[in-house]
C-alpha cells in the first residue's frame, strides 16, 4: 500500500489504535474486537518481542486492515516491519538513517516530531505526515496550532499520540493539521492482559461514534 492510500485510510478512520502486545497470539482476538467496534486499522509497536509475529498474523488473517508498525527505532526494525507485511511504520523520533531505509523499502514512514526543527528535518527527508509525540506532554493542541501555522503551506499533517483519551479526543480531531490520532486507550495494557475484548470493542465503538459526529 502506498503512502497516499495509507493516509487516505487514516483520514477516513481518524483513529489509529497503538498496540503493545505481550503475546502475539492475542492479536487475532484483538483485531476482531477492533473490527467489531468499527475500526480496521492497527499500529503494532516494536516494544515487545511479539511485534514481528503479530504483524505477520494480521497481514495474513486481516488483509482489510491498514497495518502499521510502531516504535520503530532501528533500521533492523524497519526491515522486519516490511518483511512482516506492515503497510506503514512510525517512530517516536526522527532518525534520518531509518527514514531513508524505509524509503528504500518503499514503506511509508511517519517520523515523530515535537519542535519546529524536527519538522524541518522531516521536510528535508520528504516526510509530510508526522507523528506529534508526546502530544499531551508537549503542550497538546495549543502547541500543534502554534507549530502548524508556519508549515501549513508545506502540506504537513500530524498524527498526535500520547495522552489522548475519550475526554480530549474531539479537541485533537478538530485541530487544524491533525490527520488522525493515536489511540492507546482503546487497547490499554490491562484490557489486553485480561483478554477483555468486549471492553476493547465498546471503547472502539464509542470512539468511532465521536468521529462520526464531527
Amino acid at each position: 500500500m502506498d503512502s497516499g492510500k495509507v493516509e487516505a485510510g487514516m483520514e477516513k478512520t481518524r483513529i489509529v489504535p497503538v498496540i503493545v502486545l505481550e503475546k502475539a497470539a492475542d492479536v487475532v482476538n484483538l483485531c476482531r474486537a477492533l473490527r467489531e467496534g468499527g475500526l480496521a486499522v492497527a499500529e503494532i509497536t516494536f516494544r515487545t518481542e511479539a511485534a514481528g509475529q503479530a504483524l505477520e498474523t494480521v497481514s495474513r488473517e486481516f488483509p482489510e486492515f491498514i497495518l502499521g508498525a510502531g516504535t520503530v527505532t532501528t533500521v533492523e526494525e524497519v526491515e522486519a516491519a516490511k518483511r512482516a507485511g506492515a503497510q506503514f511504520a512510525v517512530s517516536p523520533g526522527l532518525n534520518p538513517r531509518i527514514v531513508r531505509r524505509a524509503q528504500e523499502l518503499e514503506l511509508p514512514f511517519f517520523p515523530g516530531v515535537c519542535i519546529p526543527s524536527d519538522i524541518e528535518a522531516a521536510l528535508e527527508l520528504g516526510c509530510r505526515t508526522l507523528k506529534f509525540f508526546p502530544a499531551a506532554a508537549a503542550g497538546g493542541t495549543k502547541t500543534i496550532k502554534a507549530i502548524y501555522g508556519p508549515y501549513k503551506h508545506k502540506g504537513i499533517r500530524f498524527v498526535p499520540t500520547g495522552g489522548i483519551n475519550p475526554e480530549n479526543m474531539k479537541e485533537y480531531l478538530t485541530t487544524p493539521g491533525v490527520l488522525a490520532i493515536g489511540g492507546s486507550w482503546l487497547v490499554a495494557k490491562d484490557l489486553l492482559a485480561a483478554g477483555d475484548w468486549g471492553s476493547v470493542t465498546r471503547l472502539t465503538r464509542e470512539a468511532v461514534s465521536v468521529v462520526k459526529s464531527l
